[in-house]
């Protein structure tokens, strides 16, 4: 795939076997297989050029980077410190970066929302330690015992995780 966004054009399996050759010694039969396979998982779509076949990209290296990170921050108990914690990994490029990225989100145009005087903004005090503040909130919700809500032992009513992005209707 690498190849193939750098190029930003639909390739064939022989330009694609080229460049790779001049860093290793690759075979045109594992190249054409792994197009093919990128092309059974729909990554790429084909078109029939002659006797080959031009592979392009289904989504920008962008597209796929940002499913990736909504996928890992959808499946955390605790959305805001997950957030917090990337950040913190992020070198100052990256979160200049992230500041241009919300910039264009939000537009030239929107001013930034107003906090009322009761909302609080998450700190690093709010999420330090933050998986043993979700276990502790669990054990303090009330259960439910009026029939079968989805209430584990520790009366937690989250929903069960109804599957993966890369599953379509989850399970």
């Amino acid at each position: 795939m690498t190849r193939v966004w750098k190029w930003n054009r639909p390739v064939t399996v022989r330009e694609v076997l080229e460049d790779l050759q001049q860093e290793r010694s690759i075979a045109y039969t594992t190249v054409m297989t792994v197009l093919d396979n990128l092309h059974q998982k729909g990554w790429v779509r084909r078109e029939a050029e002659g006797r080959a076949y031009r592979y392009e990209a289904v989504s920008t290296r962008a597209a796929y980077a940002a499913a990736l990170m909504n996928d890992a921050w959808s499946q955390s108990d605790n959305p805001a410190a997950a957030l917090v914690a990337f950040f913190g990994m992020m070198s100052e490029e990256q979160r200049h970066a992230l500041r241009d990225a919300v910039r264009i989100v939000q537009g030239p145009e929107t001013p930034e929302p107003a906090e009322p005087p009761d909302s609080r903004r998450v700190t690093e005090a709010d999420t330090a330690g933050a998986d043993a503040a979700a276990d502790t909130r669990a054990v303090d919700r009330p259960t439910d015992t009026g029939g079968d809500t989805g209430t584990d032992t520790r009366g937690d009513t989250r929903p069960e995780n109804p599957g993966s992005a890369q599953q379509p209707g989850g399970r």
